[in-house]
């Protein structure tokens, strides 16, 4: 047991934040496993939702299921990384402790190296960025009767956003599977519901437009077809740089903090086993 009053201090407050992050790992990690397991009970339960628009887009298979593997992803790294932090503060193991130490290094020396890479890369990270999101479109964008995770993340950003695709409309004339679909159906749709203006009276998540002609011939004023959502998110970036800035700060200084505490308590429990072992 540590004596020295600054060593306890640490222990305390990594037994404290790492307990909290273990459980919403483990409650991350548990949704995930569930919904991979028996997606039929989740369905059952969630329709009991005030919120019954919003679920039924939500509950389509595809969307279960690949946001179940990356729950369960998101789940286990958190819980992981939080278990070496809290046994080893608990137990005093300097092995989990320099472990969790070691992970976050990591973890905050890749989130620097990305902020600066983006910054010394700027126009190459944009290009980059913008082509990958034109390719989730091209390769998996699909309708809205075979809405998958990649859909529906797109359509509710396009919704909340008021934007279209990448750069505008024309990224859903290259969208494989939505054009493939809308022909087979024999609708020749051209854009999305999402692209349109929606009607303020149904629920966003059903995407009922204004004008029911515009997923056929979209205009200037019964959609956001010029109005690409990459630019939208940029512009809402830039005016809300001060609070990204922030975050991003209070997020590393945390993990500076984590790794000081860890590395701290490390130390004391050496100095203290190396006292106790002359004595």
């Amino acid at each position: 047991m540590v004596a020295d009053c600054g060593a306890t201090c640490a222990k305390y407050i990594l037994c404290l934040f790492n307990f909290i992050f273990f459980v919403c790992g483990t409650a991350i990690l548990g949704v995930g496993t569930w919904l991979a397991v028996d997606k039929r009970s989740f369905i059952h339960l969630t329709r009991f939702s005030t919120l019954k628009a919003d679920v039924e887009e939500l509950t389509e298979p595809t969307v279960i299921e690949q946001g179940a593997y990356i729950l369960i992803a998101a789940g286990a790294f958190i819980f992981i990384i939080s278990f070496l932090g809290y046994c080893g503060a608990i137990k005093e193991s300097r092995v989990l402790l320099t472990a969790y130490g070691l992970f976050i290094v990591i973890i905050a020396l890749l989130q620097i190296a990305m902020i600066v890479m983006a910054a010394i890369y700027k126009h190459e990270a944009e290009t980059h960025t913008k082509d990958f999101f034109q390719h989730t479109i091209r390769k998996y964008y699909t309708t809205r009767d075979r809405k998958d995770a990649v859909t529906l993340s797109w359509d509710f950003m396009m919704a909340e956003l008021h934007c279209c695709g990448v750069k505008g409309s024309d990224d859903f004339k290259m969208a494989t599977e939505f054009i493939k679909y809308t022909n087979q159906q024999g609708e020749g749709q051209v854009v999305p519901e999402a692209c349109c203006k929606l009607d303020s009276k149904f629920d966003m998540a059903v995407f009922k437009p204004l004008d029911d002609n515009c997923v056929y011939a979209p205009t200037i004023s019964n959609s956001y077809m010029n109005r690409g959502c990459y630019q939208t998110v940029y512009d809402f970036i830039i005016s809300h740089l001060n609070v990204v800035i922030i975050v991003a700060v209070c997020v590393i200084a945390i993990q500076i903090l984590g790794i000081i505490f860890a590395f701290c308590l490390c130390k004391a429990v050496g100095n203290e086993r190396d006292f106790l072992y002359k004595y």
